[in-house]
């Protein structure tokens, strides 16, 4: 095992001491890790239902479940290939989105100066932009790679630039992200019209509706993975499940994948150059259960598996 990994699990009790992701340590200095789990408890841009604040706890908390040491899926041992720590929540100002992205890509920015990879969890979808800034900074314009059920590329909504359902659009609007190179993975639902989507493809973006996506499956990720080429962002909504399995989101839209079918399409991104990324948009309090939670909490750990995959294909093919 690297430096920094989970606590074995015959050392203490999971559910015992402070609540980290996969128990791993909690520490403000990135030195000597390679991925950092970074809190973003900010919803003030939720458009839809809030409580996304307290997403990060409930992941954190809901993690305790998962045997994070060996993913047979990938059959690989993620910890054994990379050094990963919980650097705890990012400065949020409630009602201040500016303010926030600042604290937010200051803390991505931190952790990208030492080469370690921010793995955000939300909180709010906008928090995405932030993050995205940080990492483009870093290394300059990347592919995005979004799994969602919202396009999220309108240009305003209701008179605002900037929010939940406008961060594809700025992004590409600021360069941070280079379109030809990206994906939005997942859409359905009603939208404020046609030009949503026609905006994201003239923009050069891929637009995959969850209706081709479900038939095409697997195999279209891999070729995305493909395109994708170079550093890339690796942003999940949560909402892209279908919320019978993801109740508890900011804006759930029934049709959509099942659990099953959302972590096979996840693993299917093995290969991406993952330099950013982020879980987003649960919101606990409308799902008693945690399903939503728990989920989250998976996808978290499977993007982690992504890195180490990654790590190892270049450490044995340099």
């Amino acid at each position: 095992m690297k430096e920094y990994g989970p606590v074995p699990g015959d050392a203490c009790a999971r559910f015992a001491g402070r609540p980290t992701f996969l128990c791993l340590p909690h520490t403000t200095r990135p030195q000597g890790a390679d991925v950092a789990v970074l809190g973003v408890p900010f919803d003030a841009a939720a458009g839809g239902r809030t409580g996304a604040r307290f997403g990060p706890g409930a992941i954190r908390q809901a993690s305790m479940n998962i045997r994070p040491y060996y993913s047979p899926s990938q059959r690989i041992a993620p910890f054994d290939h990379v050094s990963v720590i919980d650097r705890g929540d990012a400065p949020v100002d409630p009602g201040f989105m500016d303010r926030t992205f600042d604290y937010v890509q200051a803390a991505a920015g931190e952790l990208l100066a030492s080469d370690v990879v921010p793995l955000c969890l939300g909180g709010d979808h906008v928090v995405t932009l932030a993050a995205l800034r940080a990492v483009a900074h870093r290394h300059g314009p990347v592919a995005l790679v979004l799994f969602d059920a919202h396009i999220c590329c309108n240009d305003e909504i209701d008179g605002e630039r900037y929010g939940h359902g406008t961060l594809v659009r700025r992004a590409a609007d600021e360069g941070i992200i280079d379109p030809k190179r990206s994906f939005l993975l997942g859409s359905r639902g009603g939208t404020l019209g046609p030009e949503e989507a026609q905006g994201a493809r003239e923009l050069g973006l891929t637009v995959v509706a969850w209706d081709d996506l479900a038939q095409l499956g697997t195999g279209m990720i891999s070729a995305a993975v493909e395109a994708a080429v170079g550093p890339a962002y690796l942003s999940y909504d949560v909402d892209f499940l279908d919320p019978a399995f993801a109740p508890g989101v900011s804006e759930p839209e029934v049709g959509g994948p099942t659990s099953m079918q959302a972590l096979a399409l996840l693993r299917a991104c093995r290969g991406l150059r993952v330099v950013g990324a982020d879980v987003t948009s649960v919101a606990p309090e409308h799902d008693g259960a945690g399903i939503t939670a728990a989920l989250a909490a998976t996808l978290a750990f499977e993007i982690i598996t992504l890195v180490a995959c990654e790590r190892q294909a270049r450490k044995e093919d340099p």
